[in-house]
């Protein structure tokens, strides 16, 4: 179970900290805007390895998500827990994340400032079964093909669409 008492930094949509709110008052509704990291882990085949939440989490439980997510602690830089969240959720350490940007995501319980990097990686990925529910390398098309279907997280959802589905010009 996620530590309800966990502090995170309240922030305003440039990142400026505001102030401290914990894990459940965050996730309650109140939409506090606090920061989260988002890594998207591409192999060299072009594929990209999402996570499977577990079903104990207060979000989204039992959905495929972005390779890694996680809250920044108070007092945490982005790049430092982005650098904490690879490792801890997927065991890797040796990787270069390139910044995609950020936006502010805000779902029914909560608003987030949503840090997101992409790397390429081929090295050993090994979820932690405390953290996730396993994970796997996707393709693009059967991401697209699971679109809208209740597979994926409405964030990942997004994300995917936002960054790295290419747009035709018309």
């Amino acid at each position: 179970m996620d530590d309800a008492k966990e502090i995170f930094p309240i922030v305003d949509e440039d990142g400026n900290v505001l102030g401290s709110v914990s894990r459940g008052e965050a996730h309650d509704g109140r939409k506090v805007l606090h920061p989260v990291v988002h890594m998207h882990l591409f192999n060299s085949n072009g594929e990209l390895y999402l996570q499977k939440r577990p079903n104990w989490k207060d979000i989204q439980p039992g959905k495929w998500d972005t390779a890694t997510g996680g809250h920044v602690d108070l007092g945490e830089s982005v790049e430092q827990a982005l650098k904490r969240e690879v490792n801890e959720e997927l065991g890797v350490t040796d990787f270069i994340p390139r910044p995609m940007g950020q936006y502010v995501f805000e779902s029914k319980q909560e608003k987030e400032l949503i840090y997101v990097y992409k790397t390429v990686y081929d090295g050993p990925v090994t979820p932690n079964n405390k953290e996730l529910d396993g994970g796997r390398f996707w393709g693009n098309k059967e991401i697209m093909e699971n679109m809208g279907k209740g597979v994926f997280t409405p964030n990942f959802e997004s994300e995917y669409q936002r960054f790295f589905v290419c747009k035709s010009s018309s």
